[in-house]
């Protein structure tokens, strides 16, 4: 898996290795089970601070698509689907839109109840 990261980009550097992550599962390109580099090699060999690489992680173990484990590194998780992976894509880029037209949490989310009840 390729990992890479550009340091003059807007988007943080944690956001960027956890975005090479998802991109990862939607292709294909690691599947369940499978383990990630540790966070010190991965921040090594991109140049960054080891926290940063944490982040990066410790985003795509609060979207569920990997596990955290102590020894064990970062392990892609079994719900870790391509499809999973590309929403949560679709939904960084909704919100990204709906910030950048001011809209507050509270209408996106109203709008987000709007949809799902609708059907």
């Amino acid at each position: 898996m390729l990992f890479r990261v550009d340091p003059t980009s807007t988007v943080p550097l944690g956001d960027q290795i956890a975005a090479c992550v998802r991109r990862a599962v939607v292709d294909g390109a690691v599947a369940p089970g499978e383990r990630l580099p540790a966070a010190r090699v991965l921040a090594e060999s991109l140049g960054v601070n080891v926290h940063t690489a944490l982040r990066g992680y410790q985003r795509l173990r609060e979207e569920g698509l990997i596990e955290l484990r102590r020894g064990r590194g970062a392990v892609v998780t079994a719900g870790a689907s391509p499809h999973r992976a590309r929403l949560l894509e679709r939904v960084r880029a909704v919100v990204v839109d709906a910030r950048e037209i001011g809209m507050t949490e509270e209408e996106l989310l109203a709008l987000v109840r709007t949809e799902l009840n609708a059907g």
